[in-house]
């Protein structure tokens, strides 16, 4: 059994610090406290390895948020990865700077990404672990606001939430969604 940890942003310097990429910052830690390497397979960048004894990979979509299910569903085939086996990281605008969320499937909420994961997957029963990037932003600047960098307030809650991912995500594949939901949500 394979287990995929994917996180959401968009490919390229200029998104590199942008909420948006809060998923690529997600996986960033844990392929650096793994010690995996990243490199270019399918349409992402993956890695694979094992950990407590379970294979697993982390990746970064190349295919910019709203395409994510071009790369995730060729990498879930090829690794032989269940949707229960998944956790996809992804930005929140409905959550509280920093606050984690943690469900085993649902509805997008409004995030393409997910949506578009779902519709390649054919199922929204993948699990999914949001980290919110609060919603201070005019109406009509939404876009603006998840292109942009977190602000030197977000940023030590934002560092606090990744790490909080990092261990909501390692124990998802050791001990499963439930319990990861119990210590995390």
């Amino acid at each position: 059994m394979s287990h995929l940890i994917v996180g959401l942003g968009n490919p390229g310097p200029e998104y590199e610090d942008t909420r948006h990429n809060v998923g690529f910052m997600a996986v960033d830690g844990l392929a650096q406290r793994l010690r995996l390497s990243l490199a270019h397979e399918r349409r992402a960048l993956a890695g694979w390895g094992s950990y407590k004894g379970r294979r697993l990979g982390l990746a970064k979509p190349q295919t910019y948020v709203n395409r994510s299910g071009d790369a995730v569903l060729p990498l879930m085939k090829q690794h032989d990865v269940a949707p229960s086996e998944l956790l996809v990281v992804v930005d929140d605008l409905h959550l509280d700077t920093g606050q984690l969320r943690l469900r085993p499937g649902g509805s997008s909420g409004g995030h393409n990404g997910l949506a578009h994961i779902a519709e390649r997957l054919e199922t929204s029963a993948y699990p999914r672990l949001r980290i919110g990037i609060g919603d201070d932003y005019a109406q009509g600047e939404q876009a603006e606001y998840v292109l942009s960098p977190f602000t030197a307030q977000q940023r030590p809650l934002i560092e606090e939430a990744l790490i909080d991912a990092a261990n909501a995500a390692l124990t998802f594949v050791r001990d499963g969604i439930d319990t990861a939901m119990n210590r995390y949500n």
